[in-house]
């Protein structure tokens, strides 16, 4: 599975092209992430343009010595511009601050993430619950496995996550992916299992 995914990244203009210049982002504990890998698999399977339906590109990091809102924004500036030439807008946020925000956006407190793997792994989907950085080789964050994203199958992560934000998400998808594998919210995932 991790060989089919390099392939899928290898292949995708943005993902490649962020990847490749991976050193420039030095960023504490950074990844690749979110719904652009799940994205970019879906335009694969379902024979889309590679740029179809995705918007941004989430950048994040793991930094608890300095949860300032004005470092994260020092450093979303600085990345937005190293990846202006994307098609795509580039979104870099700190999951170290996360709870320091949280309740302001969706309602509800959540505890502090311990690390990284920790926040990816309450991602809202187990199919974008997927870290990508590129060192010596190409490292995979993957608390859920990879077999929803390479499938493609959209399972709902219910660690964060209530059955109404997940249904509009799905509306966005179904319109943008029509024939994609949509499980209900019964048969949502709970707790991340592993991280290759």
């Amino acid at each position: 599975m991790a060989r089919q995914l390099s392939g899928l990244v290898a292949g995708h203009p943005v993902i490649a092209n962020i990847l490749r210049r991976w050193d420039e982002i030095a960023l504490p504990d950074a990844c690749l992430t979110g719904s652009i890998i799940a994205q970019a698999r879906w335009n694969e399977v379902f024979g889309f343009d590679p740029h179809h339906g995705i918007a941004d590109a989430d950048i994040v990091y793991f930094d608890p010595g300095d949860l300032s809102d004005e470092a994260e924004k020092r450093a979303e500036l600085r990345i937005e511009a190293l990846f202006g030439d994307l098609p795509v807008r580039v979104d870099v946020k700190n999951q170290a601050r996360v709870h320091l925000w949280y309740a302001a956006k969706f309602g509800h407190a959540i505890d502090a993430y311990r690390s990284l793997a920790d926040a990816i792994g309450t991602y809202p989907t187990t199919a974008a619950a997927v870290g990508l950085r590129q060192r010596a080789k190409l490292e995979i964050i993957a608390p859920f496995g990879l077999a929803d994203l390479l499938h493609p199958r959209v399972r709902a992560n219910a660690t964060q996550i209530t059955e109404a934000y997940f249904a509009k998400k799905v509306a966005r998808w179904q319109r943008y992916w029509p024939d994609l594998e949509i499980l209900s919210w019964s048969e949502a995932a709970s707790r991340p299992s592993r991280t290759i």
